[in-house]
């Protein structure tokens, strides 16, 4: 995706020897890390991707993407790229969430293969040499599925678990379950991602969404290293919400089921009350309130969710761009400053 009046990080263009295949080790690679107040673990996270992204014989690139921390994140990300030519960072003009920083690092890998992975090391860099191998051999996206996960609590096993069979059963496309944002995507499905014109961005679903050759990368995921979570109940549900409604047209549809199953009932309890004797006794109050309430409850979800897909339609037709970069730090080399948002 290009961006008009910017100063694009240096492209890695692949200068492929005699006879070499397209995916061998002369390729390169791109890994992309959105970072939100991850001081306590972004040195380590350094260290040990590159360490891994060496084992793998490919010339990479890493790509930083800091989503407004409020810590001392940036600095040690500069600190990260003076001293590292491989690394670079998009620092964004204020926190516009995982999905937008995880797209705008997107944006801007230029290898021929990009891996997505969070800085918190819950996804182990040990991974990623396996995840090349499988894209070698001709796998366009490789992505991690959870064996195990280390330090979660029973609740959020169990929610995180149906919720992912959940969206399995909602979305129209095959929807890989027990999966987070770490795989390594090839060109072409990172070209056909990036292509797209959606600005509300939910990239597990653009991902599964563009087909090719997908195959899972079995690994135990780790607890965190350092820090703490940035997701909280109520951004796993903002996240869910999203992930849904972008995803998929089957809850809208379902509040005609809803409809039918109301008007049902209501023509059966009128055909029994015309049937049945009168026996002179009223109905109670509670009972009227109850039927009332409930129907009143019923008939307000409804449609409070036709508003949440309106609401996001109307910020689609608002073509507000879903991140802006307040300046590149390019590794090795000093600071660019410059404003920058996607292009539509």
């Amino acid at each position: 995706m290009s961006h008009p009046h910017t100063t694009p990080l240096p492209r890695l263009t692949p200068t492929p020897e005699p006879g070499c295949a397209s995916r061998c080790a002369s390729s390169r690679l791109s890994v992309v890390v959105p970072c939100h107040n991850e001081e306590a673990v972004i040195e380590l996270t350094h260290r040990r991707l590159v360490t891994e992204l060496l084992r793998t014989g490919m010339e990479f690139e890493i790509i930083y993407i800091d989503d407004g921390s409020r810590d001392s994140t940036l600095a040690r990300l500069e600190a990260i790229a003076a001293g590292d030519p491989r690394a670079h960072v998009l620092e964004l003009a204020r926190n516009f969430g995982q999905q937008a920083a995880m797209s705008a690092g997107l944006a801007h890998a230029h290898g021929d293969a990009v891996v997505i992975i969070d800085a918190d090391l819950q996804d182990p860099p040990e991974v990623i040499p396996e995840m090349v191998r499988a894209w070698q051999q001709g796998v366009d996206v490789a992505y991690g599925r959870r064996r195990s996960r280390e330090g979660e609590t029973a609740f959020k096993l169990l929610t995180a678990s149906l919720f992912h069979r959940l969206m399995a059963r909602l979305v129209p496309h095959p929807i890989p379950v027990d999966t987070g944002d770490f795989k390594l995507l090839d060109r072409a499905v990172v070209d056909a991602v990036c292509a797209l014109p959606e600005k509300r961005r939910y990239l597990r679903s653009l991902v599964a969404w563009a087909g090719f050759r997908q195959e899972p990368i079995w690994y135990d995921r780790h607890a965190r290293v350092a820090g703490e979570t940035k997701y909280s109940i109520r951004k796993l549900l903002a996240l869910a919400g999203d992930a849904v409604v972008l995803s998929s047209d089957t809850p809208l549809r379902l509040t005609w089921v809803v409809a039918g199953l109301l008007a049902a009932a209501g023509s059966t309890a009128g055909v029994v009350a015309c049937l049945s004797p009168s026996t002179g006794e009223g109905v109670s109050l509670a009972a009227v309130v109850a039927v009332a309430a409930l129907l009143g409850a019923i008939q307000t979800a409804c449609v409070s969710l036709v508003g949440e897909y309106v609401v996001r339609t109307y910020r689609e037709v608002q073509s507000r761009p879903p991140w802006i970069v307040k300046r590149t730090i390019q590794g090795g080399s000093a600071l660019v400053s410059r404003s920058e948002s996607q292009a539509a």
